[in-house]
């Protein structure tokens, strides 16, 4: 199994910024694409951003030029720097990850965590 402890959600005013974490852990699993899915109440989960080991990028159309994606390989960890944060925003946001062992691809979600935007 791999487990994903995320963090940095919490309650902010339209144009605020948030920083979200997601540290992976999880012995015999090599980790490749981490990312962020958001779900919002009514509406299925969506992509945010994706980002591979090797740094190809994928950004959800809605959120390009305002959210940035990183990771730290060596930490195994992925982080949303989000800016110009809109009342859309607002939704649980879920830490994602693809991992291989034994020559399979398995994923694995965080918990989520709130991002609230909202005056």
């Amino acid at each position: 199994q791999v487990q994903l402890v995320e963090s940095g959600g919490g309650l902010v005013q339209p144009g605020g910024s948030l920083r979200l974490s997601c540290a992976a852990s999880g012995s015999m699993f090599m980790i490749t694409v981490m990312g962020w899915y958001r779900q919002a109440p009514g509406k299925e989960r969506e992509l945010v951003a994706t980002l591979t080991e090797s740094g190809t990028i994928d950004y959800s159309g809605s959120v390009k030029d305002r959210f940035t994606i990183s990771r730290d390989n060596a930490k195994n960890s992925v982080y949303l720097q989000m800016n110009n944060l809109k009342p859309e925003d607002t939704a649980v946001y879920y830490c994602y990850t693809r991992a291989w062992r034994a020559l399979q691809f398995y994923d694995f979600w965080g918990q989520g965590t709130q991002v609230t935007v909202s005056s």
